[in-house]
């Protein structure tokens, strides 16, 4: 079995497009999951045939949406708390879509859908994902 050895042990894709918006997924409400009911982005934990944080989400964003993504970047590591003593890292990645998401065969969570950046306080969703968002819309906004 090859793992990543101390590194992230998941994997998320911060996915926008040339609007400026930023593709969320609604997730189950469903017990015992991380952020149920909530807004997120798409992802997921590491399997054994995984050899890197990039094929983890590559083959997340396959099986969860069916989602292709020609570039996806290494953007940040997040660390994510769950319940009061469960820490893990995700590393998350990158990538422009223009696409329309009703388009896509969502296998898990509710739904997906593009919003800009300055709705998501106003959303259910964890403050660090808002975070994420609002430091990647900052940097797209600062390149000539």
């Amino acid at each position: 079995m090859t793992s990543f050895g101390m590194g992230p042990s998941r994997a998320s894709a911060l996915i926008f497009n040339g609007r400026g918006e930023y593709l969320l997924h609604l997730r189950d409400d469903v017990p015992g999951i991380v952020e149920p009911g909530a807004w997120s982005l798409l992802g997921g934990g590491r399997e054994p045939g995984d050899r890197s944080p990039a094929e983890t989400i590559r083959r997340e964003l396959r099986e969860e949406a069916g989602l292709e993504l020609p570039v996806l970047e290494p953007f940040a590591v997040d660390e994510v708390v769950e319940g009061d003593t469960r820490l893990f890292s995700v590393q998350i990645f990158a990538g422009r879509w223009d696409g329309d998401p009703s388009m896509l065969t969502l296998t898990e969570g509710i739904m997906l859908h593009w919003f800009r950046p300055d709705v998501l306080p106003r959303l259910r969703i964890a403050p660090s994902i808002v975070s994420l968002v609002l430091e990647h819309a900052r940097m797209i906004q600062a390149r000539p």
